[in-house]
């Protein structure tokens, strides 16, 4: 006998089960089975205890709360929380703990000792237990099956989590807050944003966490380890849930539903706080104002419109972002990285929000309708500026100059009026700009570009009023009409030059020959002849103009026209 002692026959044949060595003929033998999900056990008191896992017993109350549990062990551990009893010291440390074994445990996390090994990698648990639950790694055991949907797990807490998200169950609430949650280590964690701890620090920086896990893979940040690789492709990544989320790229798999629009989620966290917009929850609030937030990633964020923190700093230049995925962004106008392609033409875009309304020219989507007309509008923003039509609502107002605009990043664009900043700088020149579209507009003088066609003559234009302009010559329309005479123009810069007439004003002035002229165009199309620049060129030769009108008149002779 292996030196423990028995009273009873019935027991020694219990302990021969689990006493036996991995070589010998009865390792591994569990002969109480569980015929509902086929799981087996050493001992019949295991099963009985498991059982009521199924048939939802739970006979044992606890008697200040009346809470029920289906094992004594559990009602034991959860008297704790009454009690507070914890005879059980730490001689290393101050920590003390309710059952002699856990204080086993504890210790072994001083000591660092793991005894128990994995013979087909090199993990290594303090417990037996974490060592049989790490073996169906290897052997894709998934013993606990869920009897509401076909998923299975490795452990079975990881089961009774699960079965909440088919009930609703959330049995562990916050006694600070109220908020309840599925799983007794969460409310754990939520615990600590109302203490503040974070016993967690970075070996290479000064961050702290709440959560040993969020170190270590925090520290991935420093070390590059992305230890979590796709078998499909290439990629690695430093996060497991982000290898999971990745891999449904490539299967397209989407398990998560909801129930009241039935959109559908690759990741579970995705329809939590996807739900929050069915339910208005918000259940993260900032200590400075009364603002809340659906998720804890954007309170943090608001924080820092406080705080006027921007801890993620470009190396390539002086700007710095509050958000990191806003750094991430702003790198590809470095590299000029532009990973979002459209699969109906050529474009191609730095952010995938970009991509998505860009979709919507294509496929003619406008998912935004206003609730008291009929329109609708392809993004929200436009929606929300149409609505002020109805409301008359001028949300957010500028403290220089008393203007109300309805949107605040309308607000913040008006704002630089005023202050004169200009965030937005040509890569070519010294050129700088208020707006990130009027440098867009800008680059075109360098680039040459013309996206907008005309589909009946086929003519280019760098912008997109230009065109619209151009396609009153074909139309006849000529909206821009003249207050001194009945003269009318399908151009505002034809108009301009006309009233130029009526009023002989000249506002534009050549500063090298002191000519004058009626419209800017004018003046820039005059300087050409003093810089000698000729950036109209001929595809079909080597001929070079200062004017437009002159390159189609050129065009003209190798087609065998008359000019």
């Amino acid at each position: 006998m292996s030196g423990s002692a028995f009273s009873e026959q019935g027991r020694i044949k219990e302990h021969t089960r689990t006493a036996t060595t991995p070589t010998g003929s009865m390792a591994g033998k569990k002969s109480w089975k569980c015929n509902v999900c086929d799981i087996g056990f050493h001992q019949k008191s295991q099963l009985k205890g498991h059982m009521k896992s199924h048939t939802g017993e739970k006979p044992y109350t606890c008697k200040p709360c009346e809470k029920t549990f289906y094992s004594f062990g559990h009602l034991e551990k959860h008297m704790e929380t009454h009690t507070g009893d914890k005879p059980y010291e730490c001689d290393i440390c101050d920590a003390a703990f309710s059952f002699e074994n856990s204080l086993k445990q504890h210790i072994k996390t001083h000591t660092g000792e793991k005894p128990y090994k994995c013979e087909l990698c090199e993990a290594a648990f303090r417990d037996s237990g974490d060592m049989r639950k790490h073996m169906r790694i290897h052997t894709g055991e998934k013993p606990f099956k869920c009897n509401m949907c076909e998923k299975a797990f490795t452990v079975s807490g990881h089961l009774r989590a699960h079965k909440r998200t088919h009930t609703g169950e959330k049995p562990y609430e916050c006694y600070i807050c109220g908020v309840s949650f599925t799983q007794q280590t969460t409310v754990m964690i939520h615990m600590k944003t109302h203490t503040g701890e974070k016993p967690y620090k970075c070996s290479m920086c000064d961050a702290t966490f709440a959560v040993k896990k969020c170190v270590i893979i925090h520290e991935r940040t420093h070390t590059g380890e992305r230890p979590h690789k796709c078998d499909m492709c290439e990629a690695s990544f430093a996060q497991k849930c982000d290898l999971t989320s990745h891999v449904r790229t490539h299967t397209g798999e989407k398990p998560y539903k909801c129930d009241v629009c039935m959109k559908a989620f690759s990741l579970k966290h995705s329809l939590v706080t996807h739900m929050r917009r069915h339910t208005g929850e918000k259940p993260y609030k900032c200590d400075l104002c009364d603002a809340t937030f659906i998720t804890s990633e954007a309170a943090k964020l608001h924080l820092r419109t406080h705080t006027g923190e921007k801890p993620y700093k470009c190396e390539l230049c002086d700007y710095a972002f509050a958000a990191r995925s806003n750094l991430t962004t702003h790198m590809r106008t470095h590299t000029k990285e532009k990973p979002y392609e459209c699969t109906m033409c050529t474009k191609a875009f730095i952010k995938s929000t970009q991509l998505t309304l860009h979709m919507r020219t294509h496929t003619g989507e406008k998912p935004y309708k206003c609730d008291v007309c009929e329109s609708a509008f392809s993004q929200v923003g436009n929606l929300k500026r149409h609505k002020t039509t109805h409301t008359g609502e001028k949300l957010f107002k500028c403290n220089v100059c008393n203007a109300t605009v309805a949107e605040k990043g309308t607000l913040k664009k008006h704002m630089r009026i005023h202050t004169g900043e200009k965030p937005y700088k040509c890569n070519s020149c010294d050129a700088a700009f208020t707006h990130s579209g009027n440098r867009k507009i800008h680059m075109r003088t360098h680039t040459r570009e013309k996206p907008f066609r005309c589909d009946l003559c086929n003519d280019t234009f760098a912008y997109r009023r230009a065109l619209k302009s151009h396609m009153q010559t074909h139309t006849g329309e000529k909206p821009y009409k003249c207050d001194h005479c009945e003269a009318a123009y399908s151009m505002p810069d034809s108009l301009r030059r006309h009233l130029g007439s009526h009023t002989g004003e000249k506002p534009y002035k050549c500063d090298v020959c002191q000519t004058r002229f009626v419209v800017q165009n004018g003046l820039a199309q005059h300087m050409k002849i003093h810089t000698g620049e000729k950036s109209y060129k001929c595809k079909l030769c080597d001929a070079a103009y200062s004017r437009n009108d002159r390159l189609k008149k050129h065009v003209k002779t190798h087609a065998g026209q008359k000019p």
